[in-house]
Order: structure tokens, then C-alpha cells, then sequence
């Protein structure tokens, strides 16, 4: 496939951010057509970004013939129904995060993907712990924690002008769309994200016991002016067991003001302490009284490379590995199962 031609089906932050600048910088890629909420909002973007064509509908978008593979950066209420009429139309396809709305959906996704073997499936990952993947699979890899027996993680939703500590409780912020039940499904702030980076480190987890609370129930919506229910919580504790042997204990909060995000892996022979704010990770064997630096060389950073591991993925030039469909549905299912927990006061197994 000489020229790879794209479409465009969503082209929100993230899209304009990320997804369009990245495939536009790949050479022979051409973005060929967007479709947005509205038809001006969408050529907004055909003229912001040099884009020749401007689709009233998403699903004439997917079935023109003048595309290959299909970007839809739309909210999850969306993402099944376009994820299936690209691959119907055979096209390849990236979607962004939060697969879908519950696992259900997720693996319904996952099955028409293997429907079609010869089409490109993938997942936009979450880039947060980029910097320290690698240093953090190595050190579990070389068996220097000995066995792993308690991983701590604490994150916090952010103020970016004041830093990644949490921020407050804070009635005042509007109602987003992530607040909607009926746009982002099951989703919870970005637990999936973080649950991603754990199975990059750990693998799966095999329960999950949690408990979750929504401390701001209503937000005035700033498009209505009427003040809403918000569904998803603001405050979640998770006890996971792992497959690969640890318990894992998981805080992810928008309410724990100055809370710090990091993370503390407990093993038999040492352990290992993860600064997600400061991109630093230290290390304290059996016997030592201190922490010593870990050295997080260039090589071992990641860094964003979506599209191109996309289009490099058509061609036939590597695999998908952030993210795919499977693991898209493992952490809808870690998602739903933090819920279902929550609601049951039950231990729930996975996978559902």
C-alpha cells in the first residue's frame, strides 16, 4: 500500500492535538476527509489542518471509497457502532481511549475485530507513565524485588497549573461529558488508563473488591445551565488480587487534595518507590535503610507514537502493542468490575 488515506470521524482535543498532527508528519499518509459533531465544526478542522473533504455523517465518511482507515476520536458512546461500520466497510481502525462503554460492548468490538483478520485494530493507550514503564518492567524482570508481594498505588486527578498533586473537592467545576452515564458508559475518570500501565508491569488482575463515592453528586452543565446528576465517582479504592501474585491496593481520585501520585511495589528482597509528579523511581534492598536512585536512561523512555505504530501496523512493518483490542477489554472489564463490586459489596473475579 503505497499511500495510506484516512478519515477522521471525531476530531475533538485530542484528535487536533495528537491524532491529525501525527499522521499528517508520516510520509506517504494522507488525511483525506473529517467528520465532526456539526458540519462547521468540521470544516473548522478540514481548514485548520488542510483536509480536501467534509462529511455531514460519519457512516458516509467509513463507506467512501477514497479511505483505508478510519481515526474516530468521538466520545465512547459512539465508539462501537463506528468501530463496526469501518470494519464492515473494511477499513482499518483506531479508536480512542475508553474502548467502549461497558465490556460488553468491548467484546463485541473484540470479536467483529477478529472477524477480520487482515484489518488493523488498535486502541489509543494512555501516555502517563510513558517515562517509567520500561524501568519498571526491567526491575521486575531481573528479579531484584525477589517475589512480589504488595503493590501501592495512589493517583489523583490534577490541576496542570499547579502541578499533578490532587486537587480539592470542588462543587463549583462544571458538569463535562465524562460526568454523562449515557456518553462514557462505565467509565471512571482515567482508572482504565492506569489499569493499562499495571498490566503493562503486573499482568491482569484475577479479583477485584472495591468501594466508590461520588462526593459531588450534581454539576451545573454549562451548555443547559441545568444542574445534573453526576454518575461516575470522584473517589475509588480498589483491592485487586494479581495473577501474577501480589495483592494490589489502587486509589484514583479527584478529591484527595495534594494527594500525591505514586506508587510502592513491595518484594521479598526489596522495594521500589515510583514518583509518578517527579518522573523518578528509587530502590531500597534488604538490608539498606535508604532509598538509592534509579537511573531512567533516554532509551528506556517512551515516548507518543500512536499513528505511527498504526500505519506502521497496516504495512505490515510491526504488531499492535498500545493498545489492543484485548487489552482494551480487559480493562473494560477490570472497569465493570470495580462497579460491580462497589454496588454488591461482593468480591468480583475476572475475567467476566
Amino acid at each position: 500500500m503505497d499511500t495510506i488515506r484516512i478519515g477522521i470521524v471525531g476530531a475533538g482535543a485530542n484528535t487536533k492535538e495528537k491524532h491529525i498532527p501525527g499522521f499528517q508528519a508520516l510520509e506517504g499518509v494522507e488525511i483525506v476527509s473529517v467528520a465532526n459533531r456539526s458540519r462547521e465544526s468540521g470544516q473548522r478542522v478540514a481548514d485548520e489542518f488542510g483536509i480536501p473533504t467534509v462529511y455531514d455523517d460519519p457512516y458516509d465518511l467509513i463507506a467512501a471509497d477514497d479511505t483505508d482507515a478510519i481515526c474516530i476520536g468521538t466520545w465512547p458512546y459512539m465508539h462501537k457502532p463506528l468501530v463496526l461500520a469501518a470494519l464492515e466497510a473494511n477499513k482499518h481502525v483506531l479508536t480512542e481511549a475508553r474502548l467502549a462503554l461497558n465490556a460488553q460492548q468491548a467484546h463485541e468490538m473484540l470479536y467483529a475485530s477478529r472477524l477480520r483478520p487482515n484489518l488493523i485494530t488498535q486502541v489509543v493507550p494512555g501516555p502517563i507513565t510513558y517515562d517509567v514503564d520500561q524501568t519498571i518492567i526491567d526491575t521486575i524482570n531481573e528479579g531484584t524485588l525477589g517475589d512480589l508481594l504488595s503493590v501501592d498505588i495512589a493517583v489523583s486527578a490534577f490541576d496542570p497549573s499547579k502541578g499533578m498533586q490532587g486537587t480539592f473537592l470542588n462543587p463549583d467545576l462544571p458538569f463535562l461529558w465524562r460526568h454523562d452515564r449515557d456518553l462514557n458508559g462505565m467509565n471512571v475518570m482515567l482508572m482504565g488508563v492506569w489499569y493499562e500501565a499495571i498490566m503493562r508491569w503486573l499482568g491482569p488482575a484475577s479479583s477485584i473488591t472495591s468501594l466508590t463515592r461520588t462526593n459531588v453528586k450534581a454539576r451545573r452543565d454549562p451548555n443547559s445551565g441545568m444542574v445534573r446528576t453526576v454518575a461516575p465517582p470522584d473517589l475509588v479504592e480498589i483491592l485487586a488480587e494479581m495473577y501474577a501474585g501480589p495483592i494490589l491496593h489502587l486509589r484514583v481520585s479527584e478529591v484527595t487534595g495534594l494527594g500525591p501520585n505514586q506508587m510502592w511495589m513491595f518484594g521479598s528482597d526489596a522495594t521500589l518507590h515510583v514518583d509518578f509528579e517527579h518522573i523518578s523511581v528509587e530502590i531500597a534492598k534488604s538490608g539498606e535503610t535508604s532509598f538509592t536512585e534509579v537511573p531512567i536512561p533516554d532509551e528506556k523512555r517512551d515516548h507518543w507514537r500512536v499513528e505511527e505504530e498504526f500505519v506502521n501496523a497496516i504495512r505490515g512493518l510491526e504488531k499492535v502493542t498500545r493498545q489492543t483490542f484485548e487489552d482494551g477489554v480487559r480493562y473494560m472489564e477490570f472497569t465493570e468490575a470495580v462497579l460491580r463490586s462497589s454496588q454488591t459489596g461482593r468480591k468480583v473475579h475476572l475475567p467476566l
